[in-house]
């Protein structure tokens, strides 16, 4: 699977950073990923809903670690490239922790 375009719409809250719109061979698109400042930098998390218990879950994830790492990597480097063109410094990398 290809990620074709990598959208980032910039936020300006203490944790959240970022949305990402991910599209995956010009055919799939998947809204509503979190750029999320954690505690050990950067995290990327996927989109979710709050279920009953309170609790929330993934609506979309990647099944393998090295999908994740591929997918994390493309929306942290178009996060960064977005905070460049405002003349904003870049954040740390991305983290696969789940500190959300």
């Amino acid at each position: 699977m290809e990620i074709t375009e990598v959208r980032i719409h910039l936020r300006n809250e203490a944790r959240l950073k970022a949305f990402a719109t991910v599209t995956f061979d010009n055919a799939f698109v998947v809204h509503n990923m979190k750029v999320v400042n954690g505690n050990k930098g950067l995290i990327v998390c996927m989109p979710s809903r709050k279920i009953k218990d309170g609790t929330y879950k993934d609506i979309a994830h990647p099944i393998s670690n090295e999908f994740r790492s591929k997918l994390e990597k493309a929306i942290t480097d178009e996060y960064n490239k977005s905070l460049e063109g405002q003349g904003n410094a870049a954040p740390t990398s991305a983290s696969t922790e789940s500190e959300y």
